[in-house]
């Protein structure tokens, strides 16, 4: 099993409303228009992640478990890997459920939306003291 952490931040904008996407993001700030962005001041975007992560990330269709974590509740993801992932990104990660790929990619054919995550958490996230977790992991 291989896996990597990203620590992220809440704001006061999360809307986590977003049909197909799942993103965190190092930017600081976040407006009303990033409906599917759930976190900020993230600790790691694509390129900072580990390369025994990143090399699984970047084979052909490998499944990929996702977890988010705020406070004592969590939301589990599962999606693909992709051979077409570049991984490159310097400010974001992002989860999609299409098939999709740019650099900020980092998983496709999610199972599962930002409009999906329960809204207990979304008002956690709410909160910019609120910490959350993004837990990427392949076994």
């Amino acid at each position: 099993m291989v896996q990597d952490e990203i620590i992220f931040y809440g704001h006061p904008n999360v809307r986590s409303t977003h049909k197909k996407t799942i993103e965190i993001t190092k930017a600081p700030t976040l407006s009303l228009r990033g409906d599917c962005i759930i976190g900020v001041n993230a600790n790691k975007a694509c390129r900072d992640l580990k390369p025994t992560l990143k090399r699984l990330l970047q084979q052909a269709d490998l499944v990929v478990k996702i977890e988010i974590e705020v406070s004592d509740l969590s939301f589990a993801i599962d999606a693909r890997s992709d051979s077409r992932l570049s991984l490159l990104n310097h400010h974001d990660i992002v989860i999609r459920k299409s098939d999709f790929v740019c650099p900020r990619t980092v998983a496709i054919t999610c199972n599962k939306a930002s409009s999906d995550i329960p809204s207990d958490i979304v008002q956690l996230l709410g909160k910019p003291e609120m910490q959350g977790l993004l837990r990427i992991r392949i076994e």
